[in-house]
């Protein structure tokens, strides 16, 4: 079990360094006007995000195997798979504007993908205290 945990947890940490990542690109994407800066910021995003795709499914399918084989329980669980579910769709959303971007239709400013950066921040710390804590 702790070798699955361990790569639970190093598929979850690589995961998250993309998707810390990939918005902070697209607020510096929003910013640019230069065509060549603006293909290389494209180019960038795709190959992160096909990068960290492959880590999200890894990071779901060990932390599905700790769920299932293990019997891991609790209400804390519960709200931990709602926060995951909000991760995946993030994930995909980041996809989407991804697309928008390389197609030249972004309708957002910098300062909205600034904040949009924010939220897998709030979901890691609410995860973490979750797993840790156990507050219910």
């Amino acid at each position: 079990m702790l070798w699955i945990k361990a790569l639970h947890i190093i598929f979850v940490t690589s995961w998250f360094a993309g998707l810390f990542y990939l918005p902070r690109l697209f607020v510096n994407h929003a910013m640019e006007s230069n065509e060549a800066t603006l293909a290389r910021l494209a180019l960038m995003e795709h190959k992160l995000y096909r990068f960290m795709t492959p880590l999200a499914v890894l990071a779901l399918a060990f932390g599905l195997w700790l769920w299932l084989f293990y019997h891991i329980s609790g209400g804390w669980l519960h709200a931990k798979l709602g926060l995951v579910a909000g991760l995946i769709a993030y994930h995909f959303y980041c996809g989407k504007i991804m697309r928008d971007f390389k197609a030249g239709k972004n309708a957002r400013s910098h300062v909205w993908y600034r904040w949009f950066n924010e939220a897998p921040v709030l979901i890691l710390f609410a995860v973490v205290v979750l797993v840790v804590v156990k507050p219910f």
